[in-house]
């Protein structure tokens, strides 16, 4: 287990998963470095006892300053979907950032374990659910192939340097802080809600107190070492059922019209033609009906069968421990 004096290194820590990580390592007693852009929201960690290195994950001398002494390494920066963020910025944050990381843990002989955070999304939509560990890669975007690229490079460099190391991809994160389910969260005080296309829009769920309390698992137990794991509630939902939870809980009973994906599609491909040359974000992106029309539904039984982790949340519990978070702080 970490705890007292274990110096530790994180990646994306002022974001929504990673400020959580860094509170739970600093209530460990851990000696916790936090790497960060110049531009990042130090704020959200006021109080806690944190060193900061400023500077670009994928620069070899800030990494150099970052990781030295350092025995655990917890990756968790990404970069944006946004028009703006070119495709060799994706690779240089996801790609070459872990590659500089991991080779300076790999030149330290004291150096524990490297957690390399990725995301299910490098599996893309999964046609015949659920999807495991052993599932191909199938990435439908930048973001998701540049995930899958840093990924598949540090299992491999992992295996050949003798880098200790893990690998946990989390299903869909929700929780304090989180803004990607907000509008999902909205759309349950509507009285009328579109979904788009007639899959089953099923839906896994993780969150974010059960994924720290994961990765800081894999960061000590034997039988992580060297594994991959999906990290997810045992059972999946559906956007329906997060929808008719969330509304239920807010004292709402939405009622539910499908309509055609494919003028959305079309429509979005259209937007994101436009404006991404211009720099400008699109107002309608083919993932965001991708949202509702591909199936994200994983087998997450391997963390329990190897490591023994059940979730504190399951995803009703989850769900309305988090809408109160919203209702709360004025979000909802």
């Amino acid at each position: 287990m970490l705890g007292r004096n274990d110096r530790v290194l994180v990646t994306g820590g002022t974001g929504v998963t990673g400020r959580h990580l860094v509170k739970q390592l600093c209530a460990l007693g851990c000696r916790v470095r936090v790497f960060v852009r110049p531009s990042s929201n130090r704020s959200v960690l006021t109080g806690q006892p944190v060193e900061w290195v400023e500077g670009n994950v994928f620069d070899e001398r800030a990494v150099h300053t970052a990781t030295k002494g350092v025995s655990y390494i917890f990756h968790l920066a990404g970069a944006y979907r946004e028009a703006k963020v070119s495709d060799e910025h994706q690779r240089l944050v996801h790609v070459r950032s872990t590659q500089l990381l991991a080779e300076a843990g790999a030149q330290n002989h004291e150096f524990k374990r490297f957690v390399h955070v990725s995301t299910v999304g490098v599996l893309g939509h999964i046609e015949r659910p659920p999807a495991n560990e052993a599932t191909a890669y199938n990435p439908g975007d930048m973001y998701q192939r540049t995930k899958a690229e840093g990924e598949l490079w540090l299992r491999e460099f992992g295996a050949t340097a003798g880098l200790p190391f893990v690998v946990v991809r989390p299903a869909a994160i929700h929780g304090p802080g989180d803004r990607r389910l907000l509008k999902v969260f909205r759309m349950a005080k509507l009285p009328i809600v579109p979904l788009v296309g007639f899959s089953k829009g099923l839906y896994h769920l993780i969150h974010v107190e059960d994924l720290v309390d994961f990765i800081l698992l894999a960061a000590h137990h034997p039988r992580a070492l060297g594994e991959l794991f999906i990290c997810g509630n045992p059972a999946s939902t559906t956007i329906r059922e997060v929808i008719q939870t969330v509304g239920a809980h807010l004292g709402n009973v939405p009622k539910f019209v499908r309509v055609p994906a494919w003028p959305l599609v079309l429509a979005g491909a259209a937007c994101e033609r436009v404006c991404r040359p211009l720099g400008i974000e699109p107002p309608l992106h083919r993932r965001r009906v991708a949202f509702f029309t591909k199936d994200r539904c994983f087998d997450t039984s391997k963390m329990q069968r190897l490591t023994g982790f059940e979730c504190k949340y399951s995803n009703s519990t989850g769900l309305l421990a988090t809408a109160e978070w919203y209702r709360h702080h004025g979000w909802l």
